[in-house]
């Protein structure tokens, strides 16, 4: 299948799946003319991709974990191994400290706005 009938397909636009594979993510074999041909596997494969970045996860990070994603019939899933769950917990903390960081910005905007 080729780049814009996959876009249409996986619901991401040719220029994100241009992205993925400059990022090492997707591989997509190539006709004897040089097009890109996407296989029912790249269409698991962007599953899995979009799934991580929604998440939260970067290209880099992604990269390294890929492997580790699965798809079943409950969606995408990652086998943890002890790199991954250092990598997930960190983004977890990251994101908390910026909840907090946030909430303290929420309260003070408050307080100028009750003239405290």
């Amino acid at each position: 299948m080729l780049i814009n009938d996959f876009a249409e397909l996986t619901g991401v636009s040719a220029r994100a799946l241009r992205h993925y594979e400059d990022r090492g993510l997707l591989i997509p074999t190539r006709t004897s003319s040089g097009y890109r041909d996407y296989s029912e596997a790249d269409a698991v494969r962007v599953a899995q991709i979009r799934t991580m970045i929604a998440a939260g996860l970067n290209t880099a990070t992604i990269r390294t974990y890929l492997d580790c994603a699965r798809t079943g019939d409950h969606g995408t899933s990652l086998e943890m191994c002890p790199a991954l769950r250092a990598e997930l917990d960190a983004l977890a903390a990251r994101l908390e400290a910026k909840q907090a960081e946030l909430h303290e910005t929420r309260r003070r905007l408050s307080g100028l706005a009750c003239g405290a």
